[in-house]
């Protein structure tokens, strides 16, 4: 298993998809918790952490490949403009999905945990550490990202279309079609 931390003060990371207040289960798999991590493809110092740490995963986990690397090998880091085309935020990035059976540790910058679920969210942006591991179930073979902890540097527009309340309600005379 390789661990690293990811995201920095001059080039945090996006989070998307954020179930990490309560476990959510996938297509009727165990509940997890769970984080897509959006990366900037400018951002190649962490691209090259990501993949050094895959590539050493891989190399320490040859035992469950049979003793060789797989050609069809899984890895976490996915291209935003491929497998996300239709979505803006994934735009110009690599993505990691992680998850983790175990809640994981939620701060601030200032290393406060975070109490308010409101205050971490899609959209939001920080850095997170993960780990890497391998995995071969029923043929599928390849490297997953474990979720570890996430810290929350700053906000970010929200993902998902959903509005504040305070957005939504700051002009008096409202916007309904109805009204």
């Amino acid at each position: 298993m390789v661990k690293i931390t990811i995201g920095t003060k001059e080039n945090p990371v996006r989070f998307s998809y954020a179930n990490v207040h309560q476990p959510v289960s996938v297509n009727g798999s165990d509940l997890k918790y769970s984080l897509s991590i959006i990366i900037s493809k400018s951002d190649k110092k962490t691209i090259k952490k990501i993949n050094d740490a895959i590539q050493k995963a891989t190399q320490e986990n040859k035992d469950k490949f049979g003793g060789k690397v797989p050609s069809n090998l899984k890895t976490p880091l996915r291209d935003g403009d491929v497998d996300r085309e239709d979505d803006d935020a994934y735009t110009d990035a690599y993505f990691i999905n992680a998850n983790s059976k175990i809640k994981p540790g939620i701060v601030d910058a200032d290393l406060n945990p975070m109490i308010d679920q409101s205050e971490f969210y899609s959209g939001c942006y920080g850095r997170v550490s993960l780990t890497f591991y391998g995995f071969n179930v029923n043929g599928n073979r390849g490297i997953a990202a474990g979720l570890q902890n996430v810290m929350k540097t700053e906000d970010g527009e929200p993902l998902g279309g959903r509005s504040s309340a305070e957005n939504d309600f700051s002009d008096e005379e409202g916007d309904d079609i109805l009204g």
